[in-house]
């Protein structure tokens, strides 16, 4: 199963440290904010990827593309397949840009490039096999400044990105979906946003459904969570990574 990572955006709440470099190449340490996020994919045995870039392509086109860079887990290497999808195209437009690469896909991962979590995508992608609906979306916890969900019935029955206020539930868009590649009828061209009309859509369709994730979950938004994140990795107690 290919893993699809949005990675074009400015990331301008991170202000001037997005400069010079785009989001996902922002080093958390040694190694990019998305290295990590793809790191972790392939303790799942997820090792091809789909980057969506667009802000400042080159740096992540160059980073990927290097001669002798090798990615690897478990001796196992990465497909990596870095796609331009232009510099003001909406997360919607740019998913839509790679539906022919994602053809022969029945199923396909789609996460954000700054995003970390300790959820079991083995367990995940299963439970949505078993549901046989058009997408799974990580429901967690956390600051409501990202989009919530309303779940009825284990049902996700509306979804609103960047609310002004809180749902009774107050779970919130995680950004790990498993998701049908027939998904892509629902987004039009270049500027769809995918967590506006299309997830709106497949939610009052009762297509949406949410794998519930106690646990772990940061967006790497602000330099605090970049500083947090990286006190969680030199401590040794980042639960995403496999000591």
């Amino acid at each position: 199963m290919k893993t699809v990572i949005f990675a074009g955006g400015y990331g301008s709440r991170l202000g001037n440290i997005t400069t010079h470099t785009p989001k996902p190449m922002i080093k958390v340490l040694k190694f990019p904010i998305i290295w990590h996020i793809m790191k972790y994919y392939s303790t799942f045995g997820l090792d091809e990827f789909i980057i969506l870039s667009g802000y400042k392509s080159k740096i992540i086109e160059e980073y990927f593309n290097k001669k002798n860079k090798n990615f690897s887990t478990n001796k196992k290497k990465w497909k990596i397949k870095v796609i331009n999808t232009g510099l003001n195209t909406m997360t919607g437009g740019r998913l839509k840009k790679v539906e022919k690469l994602l053809k022969n896909e029945k199923n396909f991962c789609l996460t954000y490039g700054d995003g970390l979590s300790d959820v079991n995508i083995t367990k995940q992608i299963q439970f949505h096999k078993s549901h046989k609906k058009l997408a799974t979306i990580l429901a967690v916890h956390p600051p409501a400044r990202f989009g919530l969900l309303d779940i009825k019935k284990n049902l996700v029955t509306k979804f609103e990105e960047k609310p002004s206020k809180n749902f009774n539930s107050g779970w919130i868009n995680g950004g790990f979906f498993i998701l049908s590649s027939e998904i892509f009828r629902f987004i039009k061209n270049n500027k769809t946003v995918w967590e506006r009309e299309p997830l709106e859509k497949i939610a009052k369709l009762g297509q949406l459904k949410p794998f519930i994730h106690e646990k772990f979950w940061i967006a790497m938004d602000t330099i605090r969570d970049k500083k947090d994140i990286e006190t969680l990795i030199k401590n040794k107690k980042a639960p995403w990574i496999k000591w």
